[in-house]
């Protein structure tokens, strides 16, 4: 009789002291409905951490808490839990993220791959890979993090498990090498062959608690052998002695030789390892569990953490060991009636409840008063955290997404994570004066929580203007602003958020009036206009620190050093309101030539003026121009449809890059100004009887047409 397997408990007395090399810190992501909640809710339910399948569809998902996430059917938030799984006779502790998959909330996934080791990338079995996967897959290149894939849907109409590992190949650049094959798919979708063990494997139909092995139907064989033979090759090609034992006798390959190699192999981003199954009908999800344990990493398998000594400068490590300086990384800052609550991801040392630690952002030090492990939106107490951990702190007073928590006596800054700027703004007003006096609290809480959501004021007409990664993105935020702070807002509707750009540089001489009330004088001479393109490839300017690139050619006489902070920040804070419509200035390259003091009598007010007049009076002479965000467009259609959504796009000046075959039709890539795609998806689903989809992403900002800018120069000035 050939063996069965049930659900492996979450808590066993006799498994052994788990040390750090059995946690697993791994995030589960894909585009939208590829079923990664699901997948998630079944990941909990075997593991034994709930004891009841929540499903998405009817508001039930565990990892899924808030209201909207319940009313709306998708993930909003990315949410942490913690369970265990058994691989063997050893247990392994799983910190895990479930992350969105829609565009506008990219800065969930974004902050999570910054602290995880490793990724489950979902696929939908019919979808394959869609625009959003290959978002995520960038953000997980950038961060270097191992992966495997798993094929969801295979129970599906159109699912092709084959298809979507060509199109992993094709379409992301990776190298896919199937695990598994599916016995049967569709509606006969029953089980999986294991290429490695070349087993099959059957799932009871009524809850998929219990799986068991089963034979390799005929039909099937075949194709196993085939696809073994690949898997073979593929993983002996890594390791000069398997390629010997290869060639000599393949099947004299242990498994555990090709386990090795496969995990080695994994960890260095060689190879993603394909799985499927049928998440939704409880197949296939086990086995994942398993891959994790075998192939992803542990903490203490990635490289040490970098980071730089705030004093020194110099640049510092730290390794995923309890015994090294206590280093971590706040990435997601959830408020409520009791305090902010912090997740952060340990990466060295140990923080226990009731100590203290240093903010290197501040410099101050700040007391943790409480420590959770999270599961979802429920805390659960814990004493002590350490290397490897993903937990939650209360009690500090000052933590921001991004922020450094360090050892006092060994401090270091550790990257931060780098966040999209926000393309799309909504003019807001409190409805009543109980909503104005507690509206700017509320966004300064949301903001916090969000760093993608910003929030200024119109100079010109005193608006509040609210800013965000899409559409969808500010309905949810003010929806909360509404529900959760009881802040009631009459809107707007969807602006663009333009750029301001410089062209050329020229030279000012500016005076600060020696008549004017307080009797001040300063005098400066500078040049002002764009940056060099080495300013806008280095790091500062990409990770946002800083905008402004000032370069110091006066003497130390002519302007004494006291003066250049002062000088740096109105020019700084000037480029936040460009001259030519009030819209942020992209970047800017200021040098100061010259400059005059009245010996110890020029306060630092002096110079600080002196520059915002001297912005103010130069820059429009700069030929500034104003740049909008262009989005990048996939979309997918039926190809009876392709002509009319082509001639569409034209009219929204839009711009064709490539088209390629899909299995449910022809994908269509392009570029689109954001202010021509407003409702532009209702206008697609006319176009294809409703069979099309899309998405887009922020891709860049480009230089706005003459009459456009012209336009939207009356339209912010109100000339009409």
């Amino acid at each position: 009789m050939l063996p069965r397997f049930t659900k492996k408990p979450y808590f066993n007395p006799a498994m052994k002291k788990k040390a750090l090399k059995y946690t697993r810190n791994i995030g589960i992501a894909a585009h939208i409905d590829a079923g990664k909640t699901t997948t998630t809710e079944r990941i909990l339910y075997y593991t034994g951490k709930t004891y009841r399948m929540g499903e998405v569809h009817d508001g039930a998902a565990t990892m899924d808490h808030l209201t909207e996430e319940k009313e709306r059917g998708i993930t909003i938030t990315a949410a942490a839990t913690r369970t265990e799984w058994t691989l063997g006779n050893q247990a392994y502790d799983f910190n895990i993220i479930d992350t969105p998959g829609h565009v506008d909330f990219t800065v969930e996934v974004e902050r999570s791959l910054r602290v995880l080791d490793g990724m489950i990338a979902l696929f939908c079995a019919r979808g394959g890979v869609e625009p959003q996967s290959e978002t995520v897959w960038r953000q997980a290149d950038r961060y270097k993090v191992p992966r495997i894939g798993f094929v969801n849907k295979m129970d599906r109409q159109g699912a092709n498990f084959l298809e979507v590992v060509k199109q992993v190949e094709e379409q992301l650049g990776a190298t896919p090498v199937p695990m598994h094959i599916p016995i049967g798919e569709e509606e006969d979708f029953v089980g999986i062959v294991d290429l490695i063990t070349m087993k099959g494997y059957g799932w009871d139909e009524e809850d998929g608690t219990t799986y068991h092995e089963i034979p390799i139907p005929e039909d099937v064989l075949e194709e196993a052998q085939e696809y073994r033979e690949k898997l073979l090759e593929s993983v002996a090609e890594l390791d000069d002695a398997l390629m010997e034992k290869f060639f000599e006798d393949a099947n004299s390959i242990t498994e555990e030789e090709l386990h090795s190699t496969i995990q080695q192999a994994t960890r260095a981003l060689k190879i993603i390892p394909m799985f499927c199954g049928s998440a939704y009908k409880n197949k296939g999800v086990q086995l994942l569990l398993d891959a994790v344990c075998r192939y992803l990493p542990s903490p203490e398998d990635v490289e040490a953490i970098s980071g730089i000594h705030p004093h020194t400068k110099k640049e510092e490590q730290r390794a995923a060991s309890a015994e090294e300086p206590f280093a971590a990384l706040a990435f997601k800052v959830v408020h409520s009636k009791h305090g902010n609550l912090i997740f952060i991801r340990i990466y060295s040392g140990e923080l226990e409840e009731n100590t203290t630690f240093l903010n290197t952002r501040t410099g101050k030090r700040e007391r943790v008063h409480r420590l959770f492990q999270m599961h979802a939106d429920k805390q659960n107490p814990v004493k002590k955290v350490s290397a490897g951990d993903i937990a939650a702190v209360v009690g500090a007073r000052d933590l921001r997404t991004g922020d450094t928590l360090c050892d006092q006596k060994e401090p270091i800054i550790l990257e931060n994570i780098t966040f999209p700027e926000p393309v799309v703004g909504v003019a807001i007003e409190p409805i009543t004066q109980s909503d104005l006096d507690n509206m700017e609290e509320a966004l300064g809480f949301l903001m916090e929580e969000d760093p993608t959501f910003h929030v200024a004021e119109n100079e010109d007409t005193g608006q509040t203007i609210v800013r965000g990664m899409g559409e969808l993105h500010l309905e949810i935020v003010l929806n909360k602003l509404k529900n959760d702070y009881k802040v009631a807002v009459n809107q707007g509707a969807p602006q663009v958020t333009y750029k301001e750009e410089l062209i050329e540089t020229i030279r000012q001489k500016q005076a600060l009036d020696k008549n004017n009330a307080s009797g001040m004088y300063a005098e400066l001479e500078f040049e002002i206009g764009p940056a060099d393109t080495k300013f806008i490839e280095s790091d500062e300017f990409k990770t946002g620190n800083s905008r402004l690139q000032l370069e110091i050619e006066a003497s130390s006489d002519a302007i004494p050093d006291t003066y250049i902070p002062a000088i740096k920040k109105a020019f700084a804070e000037m480029m936040d309101y460009g001259m030519l419509a009030g819209y942020p200035i992209e970047s800017m390259k200021v040098t100061l030539l010259n400059g005059y003091v009245q010996a110890n009598e020029t306060p630092e007010l002096a110079f600080d003026l002196c520059a915002r007049n001297g912005f103010r009076e130069a820059v429009p002479n700069t030929q500034p121009i104003l740049l909008e965000p262009v989005m990048q467009l996939k979309i997918t259609t039926p190809e009876d449809y392709a002509g009319g959504i082509m001639s569409d796009l034209n009219r929204r000046r839009g711009v064709p890059k490539g088209q390629d075959t899909r299995p449910n039709g022809m994908g269509i890539n392009a570029e689109a100004p954001l202010a021509e795609l407003f409702g532009y998806v209702n206008q697609l689903r006319t176009l294809s009887a409703g069979r099309a989809s899309a998405s887009m992403e922020f891709s860049h900002y480009a230089a706005t047409p003459k009459n456009v800018q012209t336009e939207v120069i009356k339209k912010v000035r109100g000339i009409f």
